[in-house]
């Protein structure tokens, strides 16, 4: 390989590197800026539940992990249970309807249950506080949802909706806060918020690459001048 095309290789990679990390430096700072974002939702003060004149502005940016509030009457004969995996073993997350009684309805995410809970029957009046979750289609767990069996792998919430004959349904559900006794169950309050940060990482990776590419170059450079000068002495 001759001393140009390695330049123009060596180039190209250091180039490409150099990119790459300046990428990750840009994602570093979106990132940060979301976490931030983030935190302040979560302890800000709860606002009302978004009706439905404010629902198509909803968005994972801008309006995930919101604490909202609401109240109205729980649905006990129209809920779902979705599995879950969680720190205290595997169950269930207990979506329930809560009717408005403004035109609307919610649902609310209440928490975890183990396998073999004994759901309520009836309706009964509540007041919730929680985060606004955006919703959770097709399925998880790798598999998918299968509403015709009430089999329910993700809080897909139009599915959901649809499948317990739910009339205008918010494009969110909640996830509700603790309520009640330790042992009381459904058990809330157990959402995770955790965003992976690794961008700094990433980014001095792929400075150290550009380096060590220069580097290795400036190498090979010099050997080349070192065997040209030998070839030189030598005639």
């Amino acid at each position: 390989m001759t001393v140009a095309l390695t330049g123009l290789l060596a180039l190209l990679l250091v180039a490409g590197f150099v990119a790459l990390g300046v990428w990750q430096v840009q994602r570093l700072a979106w990132k940060r800026a979301l976490i931030a974002s983030v935190d302040a939702r979560i302890h800000a003060p709860p606002i009302a539940a978004p009706a439905p004149a404010e629902w198509p502005s909803i968005t994972a940016q801008a309006s995930e992990y919101r604490r909202i509030s609401a109240q109205g009457v729980y649905r006990f004969d129209r809920q779902a249970l979705v599995r879950a995996s969680t720190a205290r073993g595997s169950g269930y997350w207990v979506m329930t309807p809560l009717d408005t009684g403004r035109g609307f309805t919610i649902l609310v995410n209440r928490g975890f249950v183990p396998p073999g809970w004994k759901a309520e029957s009836g309706n009964r009046p509540a007041a919730v506080t929680g985060l606004l979750r955006i919703t959770e289609p097709g399925g998880g767990f790798l598999r998918a949802n299968d509403p015709a069996t009430g089999r329910w792998y993700s809080r897909d919430v139009v599915a959901i909706s649809r499948a317990l004959r739910l009339d205008r349904t918010a494009p969110y559900f909640i996830d509700a806060q603790a309520a009640g006794g330790r042992d009381a169950l459904p058990v809330g309050g157990m959402t995770v918020v955790s965003f992976p940060n690794n961008h700094l990482v990433y980014a001095i990776t792929w400075f150290a690459l550009a380096l060590m590419t220069a580097g290795g170059y400036m190498l090979f450079l010099r050997e080349e001048r070192r065997l040209r000068a030998a070839g030189g002495g030598a005639a």
